[in-house]
């Protein structure tokens, strides 16, 4: 079994904040894969379901982000699951908007939720980060992590959870490649071909068509 949980903050006021992308991660997994309905446990919410031969429990801390350890080790611990099954999705200030990458173990980075994972868990643990880019200066950041998404941001952010979903079966399999792929499918496509245009740019230039009038049929051309 595995277990994902995504980093925010509960409740309205929050829900559309950038500190709360991973509970849209989360979300987004549990609509579009049958996930049971969203349950109270472990001082969050909890939804279950299988991505391929992998069950998945998917845990959303309702305690804020800066005591998320607290419900993640009790789910931790109910489950007897070593760390090696348990993955993290949070905002990362350090990536552009849309960016994703996948990290196994290491600092906290100062982020609040994965500080308090740190604290009850250690950090042997897997991280999906989840770009949101950095307002450019540090006293700056409390109050962007905290503001919403804009109406700019929908389109990366829409392709960004639909590329997650989309690689949740492989993530569940342990195959990180494969995840990261079908994200980046979402959120950098390859170009169309451009052979059409290739084509059209070395097509000869057409060659002028031969006159063959005599100069009284030219002359009287030009009067018609």
């Amino acid at each position: 079994m595995k277990l994902w949980v995504g980093l925010g903050n509960p409740g309205a006021k929050y829900a559309g904040n950038r500190h709360n992308i991973g509970f849209m991660a989360l979300d987004r997994i549990a609509a579009d894969h049958g996930f049971t309905p969203w349950r109270k446990a472990f001082q969050g919410l909890v939804a279950e379901g299988r991505l391929g031969t992998e069950k998945v429990a998917l845990l959303k801390p309702e305690t804020f982000m800066n005591l998320s350890g607290q419900s993640v080790q009790a789910a931790v611990a109910f489950w007897k699951l070593p760390l090696a099954d348990l993955t993290v999705f949070h905002d990362e200030l350090d990536l552009a908007p849309g960016k994703m990458r996948l990290k196994q173990g290491g600092g906290h980075a100062g982020h609040n939720g994965l500080r308090s994972i740190h604290g009850h868990l250690g950090d042997n643990y897997a991280r999906i980060r989840l770009g949101i880019g950095h307002p450019g200066h540090k006293d700056a950041v409390a109050a962007y992590v905290l503001h919403d998404f804009t109406k700019a941001d929908a389109e990366w952010l829409e392709d960004l959870l639909r590329g997650i979903s989309d690689g949740a079966e492989a993530l569940a399999a342990g195959d990180g490649q494969k995840f990261m792929n079908a994200v980046a499918l979402r959120t950098a496509p390859p170009r169309s071909s451009t052979t059409n245009e290739k084509s059209e740019a070395k097509a000869p230039a057409p060659q002028p068509v031969e006159d063959n009038r005599s100069p009284m049929q030219k002359l009287l051309d030009k009067f018609r």
